[in-house]
C-alpha cells in the first residue's frame, strides 16, 4: 500500500512543509485536508475521494476548498468528508460560509461517532477513536487491510499530548504516523497546547510495538533539517524517520 505525505507540517505552511495531508491513492483515502491537499489532483487513481478529518483546526481543513477544481473538471465524481458533527458544522459554517466561499460545498458530509469503523473495500477498513488531549479534541485513525494474503495496518495520530488511552488502538501497526510538534524540553508547553514531544512519541511507538514510526506535524517555526533530535529518539525506538512533504511510504 502506498502512502503519500502531501503535508507534514503543523499550524501553518512554510518553505519546507505544507500542513496536514496524508493520501492513500489506491484506496482514494485522505487523512486530513490541510494546505498540502492542492497536490492531490495529479495523484488520483480513483474517481472518488474519502477524506477523514481529525478535527476542525484550520491547518487540518484549509485545503478543502481546493477540491472545487478537480470536482468541476470531473477528475473526481464523488467526494465524501467524514468527521464528527462538530467538525462538519465548523467546516460548513465557517470555511464554506457564503462570504468566504460563495459556491456550493463540493462534497458530501458524513458524520462520525466514536469509536467506529467503515469498510473501504472488501479487504480494507478504517477505524477511529477520539483523542481528548487537544483543545477541542481530535481523532485517531487506523486502516487495516490485506495485501497478498497478509494483514497490514497503518495508524495516524495527530494533535494530542501524551495520552496512553490510544495505545491499544495503535498496537502492532506496521506503520504509525504520529504528530511530533516539539523537541524534548518543551513538555510543559506541549501539554498546554495539546501536542507531543520527541521522546514521548518514540516511547509510544516502542510500547505499542509498531513496525515503523514516521513523525509529522512538526513546528513550522524551526528551519532545521532535524527539528526534533532524531538520534535521541532512535535510542528509544530505532525504526523512526522524520516525514517530509512528498515522501512516499510503502506498507
Amino acid at each position: 500500500m502506498l502512502v503519500e505525505l502531501l503535508g507534514t507540517g503543523g499550524y501553518y505552511a512554510n518553505e519546507r512543509r505544507h500542513t496536514a495531508c496524508i493520501f492513500l491513492p489506491e484506496l482514494g483515502l485522505m487523512l486530513d485536508g490541510g494546505s498540502g491537499l492542492f497536490r492531490v489532483s495529479s495523484r488520483l487513481q480513483l474517481p472518488t475521494l474519502d477524506i477523514f478529518l481529525s478535527h476542525a483546526h484550520l491547518d487540518h481543513i484549509v485545503g478543502l476548498p481546493y477540491l472545487l477544481i478537480p470536482s468541476l473538471e470531473h477528475e473526481l465524481q464523488q467526494i465524501r468528508v467524514h468527521a464528527t458533527a462538530a467538525t462538519l458544522e465548523a467546516v460548513k459554517t465557517h470555511l464554506f460560509s457564503q462570504p468566504v466561499f460563495p459556491v456550493p460545498v463540493p462534497f458530501e458530509c458524513i458524520e462520525l461517532t466514536s469509536p467506529g469503523v467503515c469498510e473501504l473495500t472488501p479487504e480494507a477498513r478504517i477505524r477511529w477513536q477520539a483523542l481528548s488531549h487537544h483543545p477541542g479534541g481530535s481523532m485517531a485513525y487506523r486502516i487495516d487491510f490485506t495485501e497478498s494474503g497478509q494483514p497490514k495496518s497503518i495508524a495516524y495520530v495527530t494533535d494530542t499530548s501524551l495520552d496512553r488511552s490510544y495505545l491499544e488502538f495503535i498496537q502492532g501497526a506496521d506503520l504509525l504516523i504520529h504528530e511530533c510538534y516539539f523537541p524534548d524540553g518543551r513538555e510543559e508547553f506541549a501539554a498546554q497546547t495539546g501536542h507531543s514531544c520527541a521522546s514521548q512519541v518514540a516511547q509510544v511507538a516502542k510500547v505499542a510495538q509498531v513496525g515503523k514510526l514516521v513523525v509529522v506535524h512538526v513546528d513550522p517555526r524551526s528551519e532545521l533539517s532535524d527539528p526534533l533530535g532524531l538520534p535521541a529518539m532512535k535510542e528509544i525506538f530505532p525504526e523512526i524517520r522524520l516525514g517530509c512533504d512528498l515522501d512516499q511510504l510503502m506498507v
